[in-house]
């Protein structure tokens, strides 16, 4: 079944939204996808329990196109989904995100965690992530750092092919699971989405910079963090830090994953969310 899509105008622009689902309302986004009516591994996690609102950003697919770079920034990305959420009617909604998503939620529940009904924070980090651990494989001393920069840089080359595109897609994605072998049974479903080079370029200098971690006491919104023990892009020390700084979060561990739990322990990580969420007030 394909996502629904929808064109939201607000007061902010006019952004590309899909959505699938029924039940509570939620958002999902990533700094730097593209998504299309395929949908998206992450967000089809959360569409037996919830409506799911799959947004592209600013300059991403059909949505409003920058006029200044900083219209880039996490912040403004932001106020962006606010005003989705206004133009939707949506008093409260969740926000769920995985990786640089999850960044982005960091930063929405700082500043909006009275819009949020609740959180889901997966394999993400509330500052830069690489520079202090060596088990990151954005990290230099990392033995795939090379290989991980080379594949990177493909994917944003203008002159490649769409099927080489997807042979170093797959070898990108392979370097972050706890079991390379299984790529196939994860990833079957017919998603296609693509990455945003323009917003990934923003993204990788605004990186330097970031770091939440003194204000993570300001979000008010319960939140869910979970993480694969493997983690190799975003570690799982970044998780504990933020459980350990955001009032009230929980952890949940997911020993046999690495970046992408939702599909290498795909049972328990939508049990662990159900409970979640059923145990809310």
């Amino acid at each position: 079944m394909t996502w629904e899509r929808m064109m939201v105008v607000t007061s902010r622009g006019e952004f590309e939204v899909f959505a699938k689902g029924n039940g509570e309302a939620l958002c999902v986004t990533h700094i730097y996808s593209e998504f299309n009516q395929s949908g998206d591994y992450f967000a089809e996690a959360f569409t037996e329990t919830n409506r799911v609102y799959l947004v592209n950003l600013r300059e991403v697919g059909n949505s409003e196109k920058a006029q200044r770079p900083y219209e880039l920034s996490m912040l403004e990305s932001v106020f962006d989904l606010e005003a989705i959420r206004i133009a939707l009617g949506v008093e409260q909604w969740g926000f769920a995100g995985h990786s640089t998503g999850g960044m982005l939620g960091v930063v929405y529940g700082i500043y909006f965690s009275a819009h949020l009904r609740y959180m889901v924070i997966a394999g993400a980090a509330a500052r830069e992530y690489m520079t202090f651990s060596k088990d990151c494989i954005y990290n230099h001393e990392h033995p795939q750092f090379s290989r991980m920069q080379e594949l990177i840089e493909n994917l944003k080359s203008p002159e490649a092919t769409e099927r080489q595109k997807q042979q170093w897609k797959i070898e990108r994605i392979k370097l972050s699971l706890a079991d390379p072998d299984n790529y196939d049974i994860y990833f079957s479903s017919p998603i296609t989405k693509k990455m945003s080079a323009i917003r990934m370029d923003f993204f990788n200098r605004e990186l330097q910079l970031f770091d939440t971690t003194r204000k993570l006491h300001l979000i008010a919104t319960p939140t869910l963090i979970m993480c694969g023990r493997h983690d190799v892009q975003c570690p799982l020390m970044y998780s504990q830090e933020m459980a350990d700084l955001i009032p009230g979060a929980q952890l949940a561990i997911f020993d046999n994953s690495n970046h992408y739990p939702f599909l290498e322990e795909k049972t328990r990580f939508h049990q662990v969310y159900k409970d979640y969420i059923n145990g809310l007030t």
